[in-house]
């Protein structure tokens, strides 16, 4: 159902806060003087982690599949109300001990308040970091994309000059070509007239010859 972190961030908060309400039910009520502040102290400090994990599993969520996010967020909602039940069984504990204790845990629920406060500031930090960093990966991925383009584009350039030296080489050998066969045909011509005057030079020749032969002779 959950990535692996999901997995072990709630194994860690079943543990954290089966150990914290066994400490607030157990052993507080039972005890009094510097044990007492000391369990009271760790129980503060375990729900300041609870809180913090609580976080870390809150993220997870929003990048789980949709399909699972709705009983994980139930999961979420369900660590999150008991660990507001041990803070409100510490606070309870805490105000049977005495009108000094009392003074002592309002001082106490005031300064956990602040935390709370702190570590939504903290929170909201991250979130506001975490836009950011989005911002500035995208907008590094848009710069890449324009420079993927613009080696294209010089590509396309580059082939359509090497196209463009082709093409004008190719006209150039046309032309040449065209030349050599302007030049074969005119000789060709020529040649056809030589062969045409030579052809009429032997026939008046062979005509003198003939007349020569046979009329001069019977004079």
């Amino acid at each position: 159902m959950s990535s692996e972190r999901f997995e072990g961030i709630q194994d860690d908060l079943e543990s954290l806060i089966q150990s914290l309400k066994q400490k607030v039910n157990d052993r507080i009520s039972k005890c009094g003087g510097e044990e007492r502040k000391r369990l009271v102290r760790e129980v503060e400090k375990g729900v300041e982690e609870g809180n913090i994990l609580i976080q870390e599993i809150e993220g997870e969520v929003k990048v789980a599949p949709p399909s699972f996010r709705t009983q994980m967020l139930s999961t979420v909602r369900n660590y999150r109300r008991q660990l507001d039940q041990v803070g409100r069984e510490l606070r309870q504990a805490n105000s049977s001990f005495g009108s000094v204790n009392s003074s002592r845990n309002e001082f106490e629920d005031m300064t956990a308040a602040q935390r709370g406060r702190l570590l939504q500031g903290t929170e909201s930090l991250n979130r506001t970091s975490q836009s950011i960093g989005r911002s500035h990966r995208i907008a590094a991925e848009t710069d890449q994309i324009g420079t993927e383009i613009i080696d294209e584009l010089g590509t396309q350039r580059e082939s359509l000059i090497r196209t463009r030296d082709r093409l004008e080489d190719t006209h150039e050998n046309l032309s040449r070509s065209r030349r050599i066969l302007n030049t074969m045909n005119r000789r060709l011509i020529t040649n056809k007239l030589l062969l045409i005057v030579i052809i009429l030079v032997e026939i008046i020749i062979l005509g003198v010859l003939i007349y020569w032969k046979f009329f001069m002779k019977k004079k």
